[in-house]
């Protein structure tokens, strides 16, 4: 789902929770990739270092990793929150 909301940093769970339309299944997810522990709201540390970085920052960093190509290879748009390989 596309949002313009919760694009700046510390705003990780408030950026998914609006993105998937439910908190509950924000934290879930979170839970799944280890960035909050379980059952709770708390970040882990690989959560606490994905909430300091923009929704940009991690959206370059996701298809630098997806393509092992350097971040500096992909622009970013805002809309869709998405990647593009220059």
């Amino acid at each position: 789902m596309e949002s313009q909301n919760f694009l700046g940093r510390n705003q990780l769970i408030d950026r998914l929770s609006d993105q998937v339309g439910s908190r509950d299944m924000a934290l879930g997810i979170l839970e799944k990739r280890g960035h909050v522990f379980p059952n709770t709201d708390k970040l882990t540390i690989t959560g606490q270092i994905r909430d300091n970085m923009t929704a940009e920052e991690r959206a370059l960093e996701r298809a630098a990793k997806n393509s092992g190509k350097p971040v500096s290879s992909f622009t970013y748009d805002a809309l869709t929150n998405s990647t593009k390989l220059i």
